[in-house]
């Protein structure tokens, strides 16, 4: 006795030592979708592709500000370009010549004169150097002043990518958890009914040990035991993959542990006016938003190709200070020049009209695209609320139908205790009612992933969701 009481008192104590280990991360709807929002690679890229374009902006802003070039360089010549010129040396000798002839100091003597041919002289110096300092600035290019306008608009194209994007990683994993949480609650569904029919053979085996009940009615029960454990590792399997396309929704590692705290539960959505969901989603979906600006920045780009049609007018100053010289003795000096300048292609092919014209197709084509997006999602609205009203009686009547079962599988039990039902009963009974909820189940499924594609539809995405990427976004 003692004995006994000391190893109890030691596997106690063994038991609190021991480590705990978690069966998994308990997981909400909510932790899914900022785990995946935090993970998502695309939704990374989004947030680049912002960076990107607020970096665009500025340099669309620099090419309206005045550039500043400097420029210096120095050279020594190790051979002296040459240039034909007069020979000086004879037009001297032939200048004195004529001089004392004409004075009549000498007599007059051609062969004195020398021949006038061109000879190969140097005017450079073999040492120099310049430097440049320029500043022009923009005074009218089209181009300029319209890509300003073009880069903000690719800038707002890019939020609203990256909008349309978190709505689109949230509607996922909202998908994703629910259909795992639906595997989950189907095994509960089916874990009860094994429970049920064990609960049962227990009791059949108490009266068959008492002689009141058969041989057969005993072999039923077991049957029905072992039928029901296939369905229930069928099910542990299903979930086990539903939790993996989860974890690759959220972007976490399959080997990771996850429990799933959600629960399926009906709650009837109010108000829920088709006309209203076309007006938002014609506002506000995130897929709509893009393909406008798209549309806007295509027609931005086109002015921009229009640009060639029209000149540039540019001022500039220069200052230069240069100086050459022999054996680096430089004589320096410096200038300055203020000015104008225009250019304006005149005619280079019909190239500009051409590309306008691309531009233009590009255009339109976004536009097509536009209105068969447009067309798309209010179709899928119109038929998604269809499906909620549908949805909505049928678990009405499933909930009436699992009150009716669950009475039935009652009076089974009764029925075969009092001795005037049989097993075939309380099988009967208990799987029409495990339908039951499994229907029931599916049907509230079906309901809040309707309202989920709804939402994404409508573009009714929460907002804080998006707040939580834009707040990532500023802190990385």
């Amino acid at each position: 006795m003692y004995e006994n009481f000391l190893k109890s008192i030691l596997l106690l104590i063994l038991a609190f030592s021991l480590p705990v280990y978690s069966q998994g991360t308990e997981l909400s709807l909510d932790d899914a979708v900022f785990k995946a929002l935090e993970n998502n690679r695309e939704i990374r890229n989004a947030r680049l592709e912002i960076n990107k374009a607020d970096a665009a902006v500025d340099e669309a802003f620099g090419y309206a500000l005045p550039t500043v070039e400097l420029s210096a360089q120095i050279s020594h010549l190790i051979e002296k370009p040459k240039t034909p010129f007069p020979d000086f040396e004879a037009m001297l000798a032939n200048s004195t010549y004529g001089v004392l002839f004409n004075e009549g100091l000498l007599p007059y003597d051609q062969t004195k004169l020398l021949p006038m041919k061109t000879k190969l002289q140097s005017f450079a110096q073999a040492d120099n150097y310049e430097a440049n300092a320029q500043i022009t600035q923009i005074i009218f290019n089209s181009a300029v002043f319209t890509g300003i306008g073009a880069s903000k608009v690719y800038l707002n194209l890019s939020k609203e990518s990256l909008k349309s994007q978190v709505a689109s990683v949230v509607r996922d994993t909202k998908q994703a958890y629910y259909s795992a949480l639906l595997t989950k609650e189907m095994l509960e569904i089916v874990e009860l009914s094994l429970k049920n029919a064990r609960e049962n053979l227990e009791n059949v085996k108490a009266l068959h040990e008492q002689g009141l009940t058969s041989d057969f009615d005993l072999l039923q029960v077991e049957v029905r035991v072992e039928n029901i454990k296939p369905q229930v590792r069928e099910l542990k399997n299903l979930l086990n993959a539903a939790k993996n396309q989860l974890k690759l929704v959220m972007g976490i590692n399959r080997e990771e542990k996850i429990e799933l705290t959600g629960k399926l539960l009906y709650e009837e959505k109010e108000n829920l006016n088709e006309d209203d969901l076309l007006y938002k989603a014609g506002k506000y979906n995130f897929d709509i938003n893009t393909l406008r600006l798209k549309k806007q920045i295509d027609h931005e780009y086109m002015q921009i190709e229009k640009s060639g049609y029209y000149p540039t007018i540019a001022a500039f100053g220069r200052y230069t200070y240069a100086g050459s010289g022999d054996d680096f003795d430089f004589q320096s000096y410096s200038s300055s020049v203020v000015g104008l300048s225009f250019s304006w292609n005149l005619f280079n092919g019909n190239k500009d009209s051409k590309r306008v014209e691309q531009a233009k197709i590009t255009e339109m084509q976004t536009g097509n695209q536009l209105e068969l997006a447009e067309d798309q999602i209010a179709l899928g609205i119109t038929v998604k609320v269809d499906e909620v009203k549908k949805i909505k009686e049928e678990i009405e009547a499933l909930n009436r139908n699992i009150g009716l079962a669950e009475r039935a599988y009652e009076i089974a039990q009764s029925r075969y205790k009092e001795g005037t039902g049989t097993q075939l009963e309380i099988k009967n009974a208990d799987l029409e009612l495990s339908n039951a909820r499994t229907n029931l189940k599916k049907a509230t499924h079906d309901y809040i992933q309707a309202l989920n594609e709804i939402e994404y539809l409508a573009g009714l995405t929460e907002a804080r969701y998006i707040g939580y990427v834009n707040k990532k976004s500023l802190n990385k």
